[in-house]
């Protein structure tokens, strides 16, 4: 079992807190997991130019643009189940993370059926950020376990809530028990 964190957070700080707890719990359930940090890789916008779209369903990770998303691709086709974790900015999620969801344009039909779960960090209010990465989740015809959310302002602040840490922990459990099914 092989799930990929994923971190929209520009910062280290609360969101990629969470992520490291939730993958913690999943490894100690018997998962390999690994953690990427999006504002540590070169990620470019995508560019439109629909190329990925050439030949159809069958293209894995063939996109013009040349960074990080190369081996990112790899990684998210060899998953068993992703996790999304994004601060919360002006009630949506994060532009790192955005500009990620858009990145995987070449390889979203072969995300289908895989078990996804969100996690959100917001400094007054998750907004719409919850259902923005349900959005993504249906569109890649993912499986949707469900989402951890907390309000922080300071990073480190959320690791002090207890509540937060156990919610965690039991979501990690439930998609990792998805995974065993």
């Amino acid at each position: 079992m092989k799930i990929v964190g994923i971190c929209g957070s520009p910062r280290e700080g609360n969101t990629e807190w969470m992520l490291k707890k939730f993958l913690e719990e999943a490894a100690c359930a018997g998962a390999e997991t690994d953690l990427i940090l999006l504002r540590n890789r070169d990620i470019r916008g995508c560019n439109g130019c629909l190329k990925c779209e050439v030949g159809g369903v069958e293209r894995e990770g063939n996109c013009t643009v040349g960074d990080d998303m190369q081996h990112i691709y790899r990684k998210l086709l060899d998953a068993d189940a992703l996790v999304l974790g994004t601060p919360v900015y002006f009630s949506m999620l994060s532009g790192l993370l955005k500009n990620w969801m858009d990145r995987t344009c070449p390889i979203w039909p072969k995300l289908k059926s895989k078990p996804i779960a969100g996690i959100a960090v917001a400094e007054e209010g998750i907004g719409k950020a919850v259902d923005n990465l349900k959005t993504y989740a249906s569109i890649c015809n993912m499986r949707w376990v469900g989402s951890v959310t907390a309000l922080a302002k300071n990073p480190g602040q959320v690791s002090k809530d207890k509540r937060v840490e156990r919610k965690l922990r039991q979501l990690a459990r439930r998609l990792v028990d998805v995974l065993k099914q």
